[in-house]
């Protein structure tokens, strides 16, 4: 999710490489590393699993990018992943997702559930990896997964007026070789993975309406006074 096409403006520029900015200073790179020593960031690394797929626009579905999600999990039915568009040391925070259990999604609101996406197809078709992590490994928590829905929240579209690349062989294909693994082979090895029993139908909301989700900046009033509890 996204805000949409018509309010391109808030969008950083980007080359694909680094977001516009001068270079970080002598000063800077010493504060940095003076804080990682003295800072607990007890959140980060808590981060403890790294996902790779492919993320599409609700609104949108021939924009379609790779996705770099740095996974915490709070407990056996909650995760949530900071997103980066690649995993290099220069990777740019493009967005925020959140992930449930079947258990979870199905007590939340109808309209809630509505932005939210199923993730059977996604592990089962061998587009979701886990980098560098043999499949032996992988496998009993990526059955668990199948059950799991998703909300993803794009903050940067990076691929707005840069090519990224499609959902195509050939972007997999690149995939596969910089992690030297082969998405096919993935595919066939998890055919024994069980289909939920129940994919709820107000997930995966494009695919039952044709219709997604999209945000745009509308300027308010500032409510100046809070009423009293």
């Amino acid at each position: 999710m996204a805000s949409s096409d018509k309010s391109p403006e808030p969008t950083v520029p980007y080359n694909g490489r680094q977001p516009p900015g001068d270079p970080m200073t002598m000063q800077q790179h010493i504060l940095d590393k003076g804080a990682s020593m003295m800072q607990s960031l007890k959140p980060i690394k808590k981060m403890n699993q790294h996902v790779c797929t492919f993320a599409l626009y609700s609104h949108d579905m021939s924009r379609q990018i790779e996705t770099h999600h740095y996974v915490t999990r709070l407990n056996q039915d909650f995760l949530q992943c900071a997103v980066y568009d690649t995993d290099d040391s220069n990777g740019c925070l493009i967005g925020v997702e959140y992930i449930v259990s079947d258990k979870i999604f199905e007590a939340l609101p109808q309209d809630e559930q509505k932005l939210w996406h199923s993730h059977a197809y996604e592990i089962k078709s061998g587009l979701w990896i886990n980098p560098r992590v043999p499949e032996v490994i992988a496998k009993p928590e990526l059955k668990n997964l199948t059950k799991t829905y998703g909300k993803f929240w794009c903050t940067w579209q990076v691929d707005r007026g840069v090519n990224l690349g499609m959902v195509r062989p050939e972007l997999v294909q690149k995939r596969d070789g910089k992690y030297n693994i082969s998405t096919d082979s993935m595919k066939q090895g998890r055919l024994e993975f069980n289909e939920p029993e129940w994919i709820n139908p107000q997930a995966d909301y494009w695919k039952q309406h044709g219709k997604g989700f999209a945000i745009d900046i509308e300027q308010t009033e500032m409510k100046k006074i809070a009423p009293f509890p």
